[in-house]
């Protein structure tokens, strides 16, 4: 009895020397990235870092994102949401590390986790956020019904030129 307590106390030790704990606790493929914009039906583009486009679509919607980019290198997005009427809104979604890979790795992990099957997995970055919530603002061009501005001026202020073209009100 006591010899399988230690072997499997062993077989624990070897296995957590032996895979990085971001990998065991976190995920190593892509992570999911909600978007919502207001007002609904927005067009979304997203391009990565080398301005591959990644994905285009509506909102609201939801993509799975790749987190890392190479050996040690996480991926970088550009979310660009446009609505015809409304000014468009550029959102950079960035990667950081992973709290499982430096915590998880300083405690259990070790240097295998944290130099060889974190980085290669990718399981050692992490979205920096999950949700986009985006509320498009009206443009200017599109906030009056027309482009005239109306003024009060004194009629003797109106050059004689443009007296002729005015047209009297009655009271």
């Amino acid at each position: 009895m006591k010899k399988q307590i230690i072997m499997a106390t062993a077989s624990l030790i070897i296995f957590a020397l032996a895979v990085g704990y971001a990998s065991i606790i976190g995920k190593s493929g892509p992570e999911t990235l909600n978007i919502r914009s207001a007002p609904e039906q927005a067009s979304i583009v997203i391009i990565d870092e080398g301005a591959s486009k990644i994905f285009e679509g509506k909102t609201p919607t939801t993509v799975s994102l790749e987190k890392k980019k190479g050996y040690f290198r996480g991926k970088k997005y550009t979310v660009k949401i446009s609505k015809p009427g409304y000014a468009e809104q550029t959102i950079t979604v960035d990667t950081r590390l992973n709290g499982w890979y430096l915590g998880g790795n300083l405690i259990f992990g070790g240097l295998i986790g944290w130099l060889i099957v974190d980085p290669v997995t990718g399981a050692m970055w992490t979205l920096d956020t999950n949700e986009l919530n985006v509320t498009l603002e009206a443009s200017k061009q599109s906030k009056g019904t027309d482009s005239y501005q109306f003024g009060i001026v004194l009629l003797d202020d109106v050059p004689q030129s443009l007296r002729n073209k005015m047209v009297k009100v009655s009271q």
